[in-house]
């Protein structure tokens, strides 16, 4: 998730001036409304989209919006509103691109007049603003919107494919690891793509995987756990120390996913910092999880998280956002499902399953939707009811409950509703506006890629070919929209092979109470496949909802492993299941 501070506009003329606080504007909340009543008023529009955690959020309104020069062009021509990014996903989407904060400039037909990224100085906003009310026209970085005419294959043509490949391995650092030179921090899906290619025994994928998670280490508070959002300055020891949920749960999967693959004990370590962090701090009284935590403007981060526990405490405790996300609690359940995976620990369980339970009764719909908050202003939105859906699939296969899995059906039935016909998947069954490009609900890339992955293993766990091909009229968006992006899209990459390959495929065959078939499955689970469809057949409970493989009695719990329509003999033991594993990962075939 990424942090976005939008200042919209709508063009303006002398007129009512909004009030002001004595140090900076009074803002309003977004409404339907905004853009008539601002061309009623005949008068700019400033939304500032923020967060809590946001430390230039802070520094922008201490001291750009409490400037007397700054405060005065806005009370003469311009409509101030805030909103927080976290509670509103559609507007926060739409620029996330534009990192935090952004200032997005419209008219007042919800026409984008131009988009900054960064801190804005008190002297640049004034320019700014004198600027716009000069001439409101677009300017150059808002560039001309294409319209995207998806591809007619689902898949990357081998050109493509081979081009984006290039772009993501030349964006290494290879001195110091990591993605990227200035901010230092693990991206998601480039990681996965790593360790995909370390699964397949990709030497220079190992080392480099290795590497970065090596030094993301230093991300992660020795204190208390729980890893900062970044490091900036081409190091990894300059944190920029808000603790955000998104990251919580992210780490937490990818280095007990790490620690899956090999069996590094400073992985296992890492994840369980992550966890013991979430659990003191992050975890709400009734088991869901909160949005982030982070320090007050005034307060010297450097200074504090070097201090140990008690002089912290002494100083006073990080401010934390306590909204309930359903969106947020899909991300954390999937890394606790994860380190529940390689720890086979049952509390952690308890806690994953317990905050899935909160969700469902707290914050779904009747129709396999989430909202996202307690009141959503805008919504349903696709995150939500996607990561949601995520989670509920990561549940079923640390469990082999069935419940969760028809659930995860419901949610990716819900994600379909969000089909345009036109290509690709909205961000939101509401439109944030009702003119300009605000009245065209988003589309992002991200969330694209997100749906492909979803609905195919969706697909893999029911064999229903209407997920299959949700995912991919996703992809045959990507394929035509990637082309107009020059940046790293590891994400696409991901979902192009996924699509393309089948997952490394385990049965466990016998009866959920039966201690050995206990042990094969919490050995299954524990195995390193990042792309993987986990199940326990139970004969008791009738045939899987894909029964694609026909699995024999043979009087005693077994597991099975298949892969690229190839299946092993049973397995009996751990020794057995490892190297049918192993040896499936080493029989995944190589792209075309």
């Amino acid at each position: 998730m990424k942090l976005v501070r939008i200042v919209a506009f709508a063009f303006a003329t002398l007129g009512a001036s909004p009030s002001f606080a004595a140090d900076g504007p009074k803002w309003s909340e977004w409404s339907d409304d905004l853009f008539t009543r601002a061309q009623a008023e005949q008068r700019f529009v400033i939304l500032d989209l923020e967060a809590v955690w946001c430390h230039w959020c802070h520094v922008m309104e201490k001291t750009t919006y409490a400037n007397p020069e700054v405060r005065e062009l806005l009370a003469a021509k311009y409509l101030p509103v805030r909103v927080d990014q976290d509670a509103n996903p559609d507007l926060s989407s739409r620029y996330g691109d534009w990192g935090w904060p952004a200032t997005i400039v419209f008219g007042p037909d919800g026409t984008e007049i131009a988009k900054i990224r960064g801190y804005i100085e008190p002297e640049r906003m004034q320019a700014l603003l004198k600027a716009i009310i000069d001439d409101p026209s677009p300017g150059p970085s808002v560039g001309e919107s294409f319209e995207v005419k998806p591809s007619a294959s689902a898949f990357l043509d081998k050109e493509w494919r081979a081009a984006l490949t290039k772009n993501v391995d030349e964006s290494y650092d290879e001195k110091l690891g990591g993605w990227g030179e200035n901010q230092k921090y693990i991206d998601a899906d480039i990681m996965d793509l790593a360790i995909t290619r370390a699964e397949a025994g990709d030497v220079m994928a190992i080392k480099r995987a290795r590497q970065t998670l090596d030094a993301a280490v230093a991300l992660i508070d020795p204190v208390w756990g729980g890893v900062y959002q970044y490091s900036e300055a081409g190091s990894w020891t300059h944190a920029h120390f808000e603790k955000i949920m998104s990251f919580q749960a992210q780490y937490l999967r990818q280095y007990s996913q790490a620690y899956a693959l090999w069996k590094d004990p400073k992985y296992l370590a890492a994840a369980r910092n992550i966890e013991r962090y979430l659990a003191e701090f992050l975890a709400s009284p009734d088991g869901a999880f909160y949005v982030s935590a982070d320090l007050d403007h005034d307060t010297d981060g450097h200074t504090y998280y070097a201090l140990p526990d008690g002089e912290r405490r002494k100083l006073g405790m990080p401010r934390i956002d306590k909204n309930l996300y359903a969106r947020e609690n899909g991300w954390v359940i999937s890394g606790l499902a994860a380190y529940y995976n390689v720890t086979n620990d049952p509390k952690v369980l308890a806690i994953a399953e317990r905050a899935a339970k909160w969700v469902i009764d707290n914050r779904a719909l009747p129709d396999g939707s989430f909202r996202h908050g307690e009141k959503d202003r805008g919504g349903p939105f696709l995150g939500d009811t996607l990561a949601m859906g995520q989670a509920l699939l990561d549940l079923y296969a640390a469990t082999g409950n069935r419940d969760w899995l028809a659930s995860a059906a419901k949610a990716g039935d819900f994600v379909a509703t969000f089909r345009d016909q036109a290509g690709g998947f909205v961000t939101s069954k509401t439109a944030e506006g009702k003119t300009g490009v605000l009245a065209r609900p988003a589309k992002l890339i991200d969330d694209q890629v997100q749906v492909a992955r979803f609905m195919n293993l969706l697909n893999r766990y029911f064999g229903n070919e209407n997920y299959r091909e949700h995912a991919a009229h996703a992809m045959r968006y990507l394929a035509s929209a990637s082309a107009g992006l020059m940046r790293p899209l590891p994400g696409i990459l991901l979902a192009d092979e996924e699509l393309a390959v089948e997952p490394t495929h385990m049965t466990i065959v016998g009866p959920k109470d039966d201690a050995r078939a206990k042990s094969l499955h919490a050995l299954a689970r524990a195995l390193p496949a990042r792309y993987k469809r986990l199940e326990w057949l139970d004969l008791r409970e009738g045939k899987l909802p894909n029964p694609d493989v026909e699995y024999p009695d043979l009087g005693e719990p077994a597991a099975f492993a298949c892969s690229n329509r190839i299946c092993s003999f049973p397995s009996f033991n751990a020794e057995e299941l490892r190297a049918t594993v192993a040896q499936m990962a080493r029989l995944k075939p190589a792209r075309g």
